[in-house]
Formats: structure tokens, C-alpha cells, sequence
């Protein structure tokens, strides 16, 4: 389970204080995945953010009962001046899960030969978005965060493979994830929420908050 109870959160811009939370509280119950339908700039990634861990609320309280993942695409505590070697045995040990088998899953699945030993910052993006999905997967959570969508990678065959995996993991995990399109949350959930003026409102379909999503983004 994963719930926030009564969280607040605003950020100043230096011009206004711009309103993330406001008093919000609600639950993601394991085996009921989540999208989260919210237009750009109203703080998708900070919500995400604050489901991992990394950013605290100003108020109220987020409880957590289940292995919440990192945010897929997520780079911090990737250290790019490190291998993807080093970064995956390092993030083994944060989890307390066997360096080696991380290791190695996060080798087969990336399949990225020698730059396996390269410091991430040498990557293309696709390469780096392919390494932080296979460590995801290697973890196994029960929680998976998603923001924006699947990562952008052009390899085929990393897709297809990455892809069964997911589809076959969230038979027994449980994914939030956060969006600005309805057809990105279609493809994963069915139960779905809107994020708007710092309240998430939650319905129990996808077309239900899409009927809202659409009101507010084109009125």
C-alpha cells in the first residue's frame, strides 16, 4: 500500500507559490495499478517524486507498507561518471539484493556489450534509458512508478524483451503511472486519477477521468 494522508506541497517560483498538493489524501492499494492525468507543469514529476521518497511533503504524511520503486527514467543516484557495472552492484547493496545477480540481469537485459564497462556519461540517451529500465526490473518491487510513459529506447529487441518482462511482472506488481496523454495510461491501467489545482481527484475508470482531463485541459 502506498498512501498520502492530508500532504501538502508548493514550490515559490520568485513570483508566485505554485501549488502541488493541497491537503490531499489518497491510497494505491496493491493489484489496482493507477494513472495519474495531469498537463504539463502542474508537478506530474514531484508527485512522483514524493510516491519514491525524494521529495518530502511540506505537511501531512506519506506511508508506505510496500517496495515502492524509483521513478522509471529516474537518474539520481546513477552516477554517471561510473560504469553501469559499478552503478548496479552500488544499488544492489542500497537494496540489499545480491550485487552479482543485479550484475548480471542488468548485462543480459541491456545487452550493451562493452559500454557495460563505460561511465554512463559516455551513453546516448537511448543506451541510458535502457540501463535505468533493467535496473528497475532487476529490483522487483511491488510498486512500480512510471512518469511519462515507457523509456525512449530505439533498440527493438530491448523493447520486446524489457516489455514481456513488464507485462509479466505487473500480473503480481502494482504501477502508478503519471501522464499528460490518456493513451500512454491505456495501455496499463484502468482505474485512473486527475491532478488538478493540487487535489487528485480519483475515478474508478480511465474514461471517467478522461471526461474531466479533457474538460479542464480544453475549457
Amino acid at each position: 500500500m502506498l498512501e498520502f494522508d492530508n500532504v501538502s506541497k508548493s514550490f515559490w517560483t520568485g513570483s508566485h507559490r505554485k501549488v502541488i498538493l493541497d491537503r490531499a489524501s489518497f491510497r494505491v492499494e496493491l493489484g489496482q495499478s493507477l494513472g495519474i492525468l495531469a498537463p504539463n507543469g502542474t508537478g506530474k514529476t514531484t508527485l512522483v517524486k514524493m510516491m519514491a521518497g525524494l521529495e518530502k511533503p511540506d505537511e501531512g504524511e506519506v506511508r508506505k507498507t510496500s517496495r515502492v520503486s524509483f521513478p522509471l527514467g529516474f537518474m539520481g543516484g546513477v552516477v554517471t561518471r561510473h560504469t553501469a557495472m559499478e552503478n548496479s552492484r552500488f544499488i544492489a547493496r542500497l537494496y540489499g539484493i545480491d550485487p552479482d545477480y543485479v550484475e548480471a540481469y542488468c548485462r543480459w537485459l541491456c545487452d550493451l556489450g562493452e559500454y557495460f564497462d563505460q561511465p554512463l556519461g559516455t551513453y546516448s540517451s537511448g543506451m541510458r534509458a535502457r540501463f535505468t529500465f533493467a535496473l528497475m526490473l532487476a529490483l522487483d518491487f511491488d510498486i512500480y512508478l512510471v512518469d511519462e510513459g515507457m523509456p525512449a529506447s530505439t533498440d527493438v529487441e530491448f523493447n520486446r524483451k524489457a516489455g514481456d518482462i513488464l507485462a509479466e511482472r505487473l500480473r503480481t506488481t502494482t504501477m502508478v503511472i503519471v501522464s499528460h496523454q490518456p493513451e500512454t495510461l491505456a495501455r496499463f491501467v484502468s482505474k485512473a486519477a486527475v491532478l488538478r489545482d493540487g487535489q487528485l481527484h480519483m475515478f474508478d475508470s480511465l474514461e471517467e477521468a478522461k471526461q474531466l482531463y479533457d474538460y479542464e485541459t480544453h475549457s
